[in-house]
């Protein structure tokens, strides 16, 4: 039907965020998005949306068709679902995000495996410096640090994961005293800069959960954005890293790097894939968290956590 037509074309219209992200999605020019957007409100009677080629704004009457659109696409999705249940096969789009790091490392290789079991699913991986909302420009699952801050999304725990204070044993060799985490601020300490402060702040707990948590001030003359980079800082004898430990428990088990303060640890940074809450979730999306789960058993060793 044209309506439901219409309706998957606004959706994608409002998770694209403008006229021209969408004309690129969907393969269409500027102007043949624009007129079909003319013609779906001269057709309802209501603008829908105030727009430019870059930034696209709902008006009230965008929002409620929106809104009442997705829950109508959605129980379509879950009558077809529950026809075809037999159905071995999965169909449709899923689009995940996550950081470059974790991105690469763990969720292109799963998703490449569950790929090849579902050909029928059409897979993208947008990796971003800074998460993307699960539901905005078209994200169905989010891979996250920490837990998500909006109530709104479902979260999913894929693995349990806390920072390591480390260093390459040629730098342990001749380092000043470290016996406590104040006494970091007299050593190089890798940053991860994230933001323009002049230094990090390192959050560490006690191993037997007493006096809480302590944040230490460091700074040192080397730092970087990225967290690849910093690792191999670390592993060339540069200073003291506070890396999650998926990303250097390979490095600690062949002795590349040594774990400092044994007294101390990082505090939790688990990882979480999220997604909107709703009704009905898509049989591709709940095979997808499954397949994530269930593969990082095999790819990061437990962790004393």
């Amino acid at each position: 039907m044209a309506q439901l037509d219409d309706l998957a074309f606004f959706q994608r219209l409002a998770q694209a965020g403008s006229l021209t992200a969408t004309a690129r999605e969907l393969g269409l020019s500027l102007s043949a998005v624009s007129k079909r957007l003319k013609q779906l409100e001269a057709r309802l009677g209501a603008t829908l949306a105030s727009r430019t080629t870059r930034r696209l704004a709902l008006t009230p009457e965008g929002e409620r068709y929106l809104v009442r659109g997705a829950a109508i696409l959605e129980e379509l999705v879950e009558l077809e679902e529950a026809l075809g249940a037999q159905r071995a096969e999965l169909t449709g789009p899923l689009k995940i995000n996550a950081t470059f790091g974790f991105g690469r490392r763990h969720v292109a290789p799963l998703l490449s495996s569950f790929r090849a079991r579902h050909p029928g699913v059409e897979s993208t991986l947008e990796l971003t410096n800074f998460p993307l909302t699960p539901g905005e420009q078209g994200v169905d699952i989010g891979i996250r640090v920490g837990e998500p801050p909006d109530s709104r999304l479902v979260a999913r725990r894929i693995l349990a994961n806390r920072r390591v204070l480390c260093a390459s044993p040629g730098y342990v060799a001749r380092m000043a005293p470290l016996a406590t985490p104040a006494d970091l601020a007299a050593h190089p300490c890798l940053v991860l800069r994230e933001n323009d402060s002049d230094f990090a702040l390192w959050r560490l707990e006690r191993r037997d959960g007493q006096d809480g948590e302590q944040a230490i001030k460091v700074s040192g003359p080397l730092a970087s954005n990225d967290g690849e980079v910093i690792v191999g800082l670390a592993l060339d004898g540069h200073g003291i890293a506070l890396r999650s430990w998926w990303d250097v428990h390979e490095h600690l088990a062949a002795g590349r790097l040594v774990e400092l303060l044994p007294g101390w640890r990082g505090v939790r940074a688990d990882f979480h894939a999220v997604y909107p809450q709703r009704r009905h979730v898509p049989a591709r999306l709940r095979a997808f968290l499954d397949h994530l789960a269930e593969g990082m058993v095999g790819r990061v060793p437990p962790q004393d956590v």
